[in-house]
């Protein structure tokens, strides 16, 4: 029996207009820039090419056949178990946030190092450095708790000639700590990116993970297993994404004039509510909610100044 052929829109209409990966993957191209990307492509029970995303390993795989693609990174490191990011949704943050701070610089989309860029959690990917430097030349800094995430991302930064003194990596010692024992004395961003822990406990991550296999009709008795990866640090911490919102916020009110724009992903619609009353408390001048989507799922950035548009340095 033949598999019945669905019907694909050719492009997704939820990613932003700039991104890559608005059509859909052609598999062919991905193979040839990464071939052993073949061994996991098969046929779904539409008739159409595709990976099991609930294999870590074919997850792992067309992702780097995506950064080296679209991206030029020949060679990227990630341990086993850390986060291994869906990409297209994380070319979103950058380019949404091309688009904000387009607002500052006459309508036109900043490009080069002199947009320099702070990532709260930068995780062993590194992915949105990657992005951000070959989309739009910024230049970043990566902030991470986890020595072995940083000792992956220098590695891959390492690797890849074009990303060489253009990504500068530290580590934060105190995990209780976002802003402070990271920035420097006079230091000045353009724009603070930050992808939270979600969850608020290691129980609750795993119960997340539970639920999204399900939605994706896996069966019921399969064991459960992280396919986008994430060890501890990257899946949840004390409080969960609302206390680690509320305290960047509470911390960026004393970095006031340190960057242009902070920034955060916010997964739950009813996570704002929390975050605009600490935005209220800080007394941020200027809040933008920026809805995003990809697929089934859908998120938001959250962004937040403490200067007006002519106070913003470029």
């Amino acid at each position: 029996m033949h598999p019945i052929k669905k019907e694909h829109q050719k492009i997704k209409p939820k990613l932003h207009p700039r991104n890559r990966h608005r059509e859909r993957y052609d598999f062919k191209e991905l193979i040839s820039s990464f071939p052993d990307l073949g061994s996991f492509v098969k046929l779904n029970v539409h008739g159409d090419e595709s990976v099991d995303f609930f294999d870590p390993a074919a997850v792992r795989a067309l992702n780097t056949a995506l950064l080296r693609h679209y991206y030029g990174i020949k060679d990227w490191y990630i341990p086993q178990d850390y986060l291994c990011p869906p990409i297209p949704g994380r070319a979103d943050y950058i380019h949404y946030m091309a688009d904000l701070l387009s607002g500052s610089n006459f309508g036109e989309t900043p490009v080069g190092e002199k947009v320099r860029c702070l990532d709260i959690g930068v995780g062993a990917n590194c992915i949105y450095p990657i992005i951000g430097q070959k989309e739009y030349g910024w230049s970043f800094t990566g902030s991470d708790i986890d020595p072995l995430a940083l000792q992956s991302a220098a590695k891959t930064i390492e690797s890849n000639t074009h990303l060489q003194g253009k990504i500068e990596l530290r580590l934060q010692e105190n995990p209780k700590d976002i802003f402070y024992g990271l920035i420097k004395p006079e230091e000045h961003f353009t724009l603070c990116i930050c992808n939270p822990p979600f969850h608020a406990s290691a129980e609750e991550a795993r119960a997340g993970n539970k639920r999204k296999l399900s939605n994706l009709k896996k069966e019921k008795d399969a064991k459960p297993t992280l396919n986008f990866g994430g060890v501890n640090s990257e899946l949840w911490c004390e409080g969960g994404e609302v206390w680690f919102v509320r305290e960047m916020i509470r911390e960026s009110k004393n970095f006031s004039s340190t960057s242009n724009w902070f920034s955060t992903l916010i997964s739950k619609q009813t996570h704002l509510k929390d975050a605009y009353s600490s935005l209220k408390k800080a007394e941020a001048v200027q809040i933008k909610t920026i809805p995003m989507g990809q697929g089934n799922k859908s998120s938001r950035i959250l962004a937040w100044s403490f200067l007006t548009t002519k106070e913003m340095q470029f």
